[in-house]
């Protein structure tokens, strides 16, 4: 049991999980569903950043307020409330108390339209899927339903292919800036996942490290 904890071990990915989400010849797929979704967070944080008057974002935050106000109320019974969890219910009245509606309305606006323009442009993608997700997760714990749960999904597997997903984008050349570079080892296609071991291969440089008998 010990070994568990001290061995090295590194699992290589299945064929078929390479080339979902490291082949870039699905490149074109994943542009797809990044416009898609990009589009989707750019026109929902274009539409809370021009919003004026009492549904407004940016000016005072007056409409994620009242969207904050509506969902933290308890109704009498046997009605149920918008949220679910009472945690969370806590954190939404948490922002209400604090007024914290001048500035989450700024990030929540312009939060959603930067996820859609780095997904569309292929910017980051994988750093612009997870914020995205976890705005996604919000919402759908503030009691919204509407296309979250499919974006959720969606963003999940951009997040799975975060290293070609951006392949058709600027991540071509901003990811291999970064130091991960767009190669492929030859002829790995097609095998079969693996365990390397390090202490086996720890003992098979001993043995090749013995000096030769006579």
């Amino acid at each position: 049991m010990a070994n568990v904890f001290t061995q090295r071990r590194i699992i290589s990915d299945p064929p078929i999980a390479r080339f979902l989400f490291s082949d870039t010849r699905l490149a074109v797929v994943w542009l797809a569903v990044r416009i898609y979704v990009g589009w989707a967070w750019l026109e929902a944080g274009w539409h809370k950043i021009e919003a004026v008057g009492a549904s407004n974002y940016i000016a005072d935050g007056a409409g994620i307020f009242a969207f904050w106000k509506w969902i933290a109320a308890v109704p009498a019974l046997p009605a149920k409330p918008v949220i679910t969890y009472d945690w969370y219910r806590g954190f939404i009245q948490f922002l209400i108390d604090n007024h914290a509606e001048v500035v989450m309305g700024k990030v929540i606006a312009f939060g959603e339209a930067a996820v859609g323009i780095g997904l569309i442009l292929g910017a980051f993608v994988g750093i612009a899927a997870v914020s995205g997700a976890f705005m996604n997760l919000n919402f759908m714990l503030a009691g919204s339903a509407s296309t979250n749960p499919v974006l959720l999904l969606l963003g999940i597997l951009l997040v799975l292919a975060w290293k070609t997903a951006g392949y058709i984008g600027l991540d071509r050349f901003l990811l291999p800036m970064l130091g991960t570079p767009w190669s492929a080892k030859g002829g790995s296609e097609g095998r079969r996942p693996r365990i390397i071991d390090s202490n086996l291969r720890r003992r098979h440089s001993d043995v090749k490290a013995l000096p030769s008998q006579p």
